[in-house]
This record gives structure tokens, C-alpha cells and sequence, in this order.
């Protein structure tokens, strides 16, 4: 035990780990809020690589509703759009 304290006696020792213990747990920017930040970072990432992912489908989409048959399609199967001589039943599944 004495050891130990007897490295503490050196001045530049304790002035470097007072200097670490405020750096990493009393600063403004502390080890937890590092930590914190880099998780919404990734969050941040994960969700911009799924709107990427829509914004791509979206532009292909567009992209073929230059087509009137396909339109046509689309407005029916995904909009359930129907001519004013038919019914449209729509079956879900549990």
C-alpha cells in the first residue's frame, strides 16, 4: 500500500491523473457523452441507408408510372382503385 502512495507523492503523477479523471468524467465532453453521440451516429446511419433504400424504389417507381398501363396497375393493386362498374373486395390475412 505504501507503494502505491508513494507514486501519488510525485507531483507531475498526481497532477497527470487529476488531469484524466476530470478529462474523462468532469469535462463538457465526458467518456458518456462520447459514448452516447456515437450511438446516435450509427442510428443516425442505419436510417439514412433505409431512406436511401426507399428514395430508390420511389425514383423506380416514378420512373414507371410514365407508363399508363403500369399506372393503372399500380393505382389498383396498391391504392385499390376500381372503374365505376366493379367492386373490389379486398381479403387480409390474420
Amino acid at each position: 500500500m505504501k507503494k502505491y502512495l508513494s507514486i501519488f507523492k510525485n507531483k507531475y503523477i498526481l497532477a497527470l491523473c487529476l488531469f484524466m479523471i476530470y478529462n474523462l468524467f468532469l469535462d463538457e465532453v465526458d467518456i458518456f457523452t462520447i459514448i452516447n453521440q456515437n450511438k446516435k451516429v450509427s442510428q443516425l446511419r442505419s436510417a439514412q441507408s433505409e431512406m436511401s433504400l426507399k428514395l430508390k424504389e420511389t425514383k423506380y417507381v416514378l420512373s414507371q408510372i410514365k407508363d399508363l398501363s403500369y399506372l393503372e396497375k399500380l393505382a389498383r393493386e396498391d391504392k385499390f382503385f376500381k372503374k365505376d362498374n366493379e367492386d373490389v373486395f379486398v381479403i387480409t390475412y390474420k
